[in-house]
């Protein structure tokens, strides 16, 4: 018999990546009763994803974890660049050249609009310490009795009735190697796709198996041959690329950056028929001939293989479980979206499960989990695998080719520095191909202007904004579905962002102050949904004022309008201005948005979790 009782939380969290324990605070801080397992000992020894762009860390402020993460980060003048070079050294041009630079995560000329469109700023924290940093906050939050690691899901069952309602799960405690079951009404699978899509037969489609990735962490001393203290991110383009890039160079710290970094970590790619991938020595010496750097010393931390893929579930729910992270979506790096996506994904799910938790919506709220994070989902493995070709058009305008021998790739890089007509036309072509890397590097409509077409929101019919580059310019926009722009507002003196206004339980709706008492009045005549809605009203005479005109400008509605609002911060519905069916309109949207019939007074009541057959 185990010595495990069985558990009974209300949602079972398998995965102790940044998806499950995100997912773990942003419940627990609404007073859900999680239970999360993960089947490693403890929080990641890997660098792996280190990019945590502006969204999730409005989500990580929303956690409280987002001041400690800022401080794990470089200094702000020490990492906000990508550049490529030919190697870092070696015996004579064209080895050890800088082919080009770009500014990156909203730095350099980028930092201005940046700041303008969120209150919170880009980090750079590699997972092996920003792991552990939320591991601790989701103890605090839960309960350490509730985050297990070296816990191991290998059985799950859903709700014989079909009904969704309910999983009962099998999980092996590693160090005791006994089991146990959790009956949980939910499960969050956050587990990178290892267990959970298996054991319900979810496929994913997508390229698979490009390249066998190997990351080497180790500690170097390449000081004396950067001669830059603002690239956090290096590709190597030569002959080795075979037509694209030899490998990266990431900059990791941890209490030094640029030049004086002594962390790297070293990530070369492999065919998977390639016996070399596995040999330890081989790999350092592709290591060194990336860096142009034969007799480096490289003290080695860890080494670890990641698969170059491209693959999105072809389902994110079934039943009670929702797949989040990267058991529903496998990005390559490039673009860094992959820890920021699943960080989103999670958030969008909270809110929604304490909403049906709590009897304030109807379990139809959840099925637009899938079918706004899906789309999101796969638009940003899509990205990333385009992104990803970006160097290769560099590899292409300095005559670089697959079928190339050694020899021949060499020369064709030293045609770029010569002083002559074709000299200068393939300078001109490998800055353009450099510079078309800002779709990577300063994507700022792909991290922030991402929207939901359809799900928990009532579309108003007109179509979403489009900047010049759809990749880059983002614009704000209070069209439902979009995420509500940030605006600066001043509450009691002091300059907080309009974000800070929306409640994180129920939704709450944004107007004028002028037009607060007419709005009240029809959220009270919605009052017998069982709803809670949160009037806010902005303007003078009010808590939350406007001095400086920037909500005025972004708004997008008249005074007399209004906007429902998300926990998430997603515009559910727009108002633009009063007119007398707006009362019966708000409380049909509501009704839409948490899934209740418009003809009923309140949600279902939750269902129990299972009982063992």
């Amino acid at each position: 018999m185990s010595s495990h009782p069985r558990r009974t939380p209300d949602v079972l969290i398998v995965g102790g990546g940044p998806a499950g324990l995100s997912a773990a605070v942003l419940l627990g801080l609404r007073g859900v009763d999680v239970f999360l397992v993960e089947r490693h000992p403890a929080a990641s020894r890997l660098p792996r994803a280190h990019l945590l762009n502006q969204r999730t860390m409005e989500i990580f402020t929303e956690m409280g974890v987002a001041d400690a993460v800022h401080e794990l980060s470089p200094p702000e003048d020490r990492w906000h660049q990508v550049a490529w070079h030919t190697t870092l050294a070696g015996p004579a041009t064209p080895f050890g050249q800088k082919i080009g630079s770009l500014p990156a995560w909203g730095g350099g000329p980028d930092a201005e609009r940046y700041a303008r469109a969120s209150p919170a700023r880009y980090a750079n924290v590699p997972q092996l310490r920003l792991d552990p940093l939320l591991r601790a906050r989701a103890e605090a939050v839960c309960g350490p009795e509730n985050i297990r690691f070296h816990h191991e899901l290998t059985g799950l069952s859903l709700s014989e009735d079909g009904s969704g309602e309910g999983a009962v799960a099998t999980v092996l405690d590693r160090d005791g190697d006994e089991s146990y079951e959790v009956h949980a009404r939910y499960v969050i699978a956050a587990d990178g796709g290892r267990t959970c899509a298996d054991l319900l037969d979810i496929d994913l489609d997508g390229p698979t198996g490009m390249l066998d990735m190997v990351t080497v962490h180790a500690t170097m001393d390449l000081s004396q041959w950067i001669s830059d203290d603002e690239t956090l991110l290096y590709y190597f383009i030569n002959p080795d690329g075979r037509g694209s890039f030899a490998g990266v160079l990431c900059a990791m710290g941890p209490d030094r950056w640029g030049r004086d970094s002594t962390e790297w970590a070293a990530h070369v790619g492999y065919r998977t028929t390639d016996d070399d991938r596995n040999d330890l020595t081989a790999v350092l010496s592709r290591v060194r001939r990336m860096l142009g750097i034969p007799d480096l010393d490289i003290q080695v931390h860890a080494v670890s293989h990641w698969e170059f893929e491209g693959v999105v579930a072809r389902r994110q729910r079934q039943g009670p479980v929702f797949l989040a992270g990267n058991a529903a979506h496998r990005h390559p790096p490039t673009g860094g979206l992959g820890l920021n996506t699943a960080v989103q994904d999670v958030h969008n799910l909270a809110w929604k499960l304490d909403a049906v938790l709590s009897g304030q919506a109807t379990d139809a709220l959840l099925d637009s989990y899938e079918s706004e994070r899906r789309p999101v989902g796969e638009f940003n493995v899509n990205h990333c695998l385009t992104n990803a070709g970006g160097h290769a058009r560099i590899a292409a305008a300095l005559g670089l080719r697959a079928d190339q021998s050694e020899d021949e790739g060499w020369a064709a890089v030293t045609e770029w520095f010569a002083a002559t007509p074709e000299g200068e036309a393939k300078r001109s072509a490998v800055a353009e191909a450099v510079a078309s890397n800002a779709d990577d590097y300063s994507q700022l409509a792909v991290e922030l202007g991402y929207h939901y077409d359809a799900g928990a929101l009532v579309p108003d019919g007109t179509p979403a904004p489009e900047g010049k580059h759809p990749l880059r310019d983002y614009t704000p926009t209070t069209r439902p579905g979009h995420h509500l722009p940030h605006a600066w507002l001043s509450h009691h003196g002091s300059r907080k962002s309009v974000h800070q206004v929306i409640a994180p339980r129920g939704l709450t709706l944004l107007v004028d102050a002028g037009q607060a008492p007419r709005w009240a009045e029809a959220v009270q005549a919605a009052a017998d949904t069982g709803v809670t809605v949160h009037v806010r009203a902005i303007g003078t005479g009010t808590e939350w004022t406007d001095p400086s005109g920037e909500w005025a400008a972004v708004r997008g509605v008249f005074d007399g309008g209004a906007l429902l609002v998300r926990p998430d911060r997603h515009i559910a519905w727009r108002a633009p201005d009063w007119t007398e069916d707006r009362p019966a309109e708000l409380r049909r949207s509501v009704c839409a948005v948490l899934g209740l019939s418009s003809s009923s007074s309140s949600a279902r009541p939750v269902p129990a979790a299972p009982t063992a057959a």
